[in-house]
């Protein structure tokens, strides 16, 4: 599968990791041009490539792990999404201070969902500190937990597979409108917890 990955921090860095590592085609892009992705896409090897916000929007799979900030900016004038799936890694969070952004009552998933008509939207990878979501999954006779909310359940599936696949171990937390606040940071009571499920 062609994966494409929208934001290049640290979180956008640890996904392309597990999704390279796991055999898939990366697209990895960030707000300041491919050409300064080169030292990145060296580090995560022959199936990853640097390229536009656009080229990584048209993957079969799409990634998004921009600041809050950038989150309408980086899904606007891309590819009609057209029942794709979009992973959303973001969390509605203004600095200084780790302020809650305004939602107008709605889970930042759903806000990221109306930025993207026609996508199918999965939360999952934002509660992990970076350092531990780019670590390796499997960890003393388990693999380590990533909770996921959305309202597609294909769509769920097939995002749990592919996570599975990069060793990790998927608990489904239903809709956007209830599990993505209770994994949402900050507010949300699941952030940061580091979890292994025994095999």
């Amino acid at each position: 599968m062609k994966i494409g990955i929208i934001g290049a921090g640290s979180i956008g860095q640890a996904l392309a990791g597990h999704m390279a590592k796991a055999g898939h085609e990366v697209i990895v892009s960030n707000s300041r041009g491919p050409e300064t992705l080169a030292g990145l896409v060296r580090q995560l090897g022959p199936r990853a490539r640097a390229g536009t916000r656009q080229e990584a929007a048209a993957a079969d799979m799409v990634m998004l792990s921009v600041p809050w900030e950038q989150v309408r900016e980086a899904l606007s004038g891309v590819p009609a999404w057209n029942g794709r799936i979009l992973v959303d890694a973001t969390n509605p969070v203004l600095l200084p201070g780790f302020r809650l952004a305004d939602l107008g009552g709605s889970t930042s998933s759903e806000v990221v969902a109306s930025l993207a008509p026609g996508a199918r939207v999965v939360k999952t990878a934002n509660t992990l500190l970076a350092a531990v979501l780019a670590a390796e999954p499997r960890q003393s006779g388990g693999r380590r937990v990533l909770f996921m909310s959305g309202d597609d359940a294909g769509a769920k599936t097939e995002v749990s597979g592919l996570f599975g696949q990069a060793g990790f171990a998927t608990v489904d937390l239903g809709g956007l409108a209830i599990g993505g606040r209770l994994q949402q940071f900050p507010g949300g009571p699941l952030p940061t917890l580091n979890l292994l499920k025994l095999d």
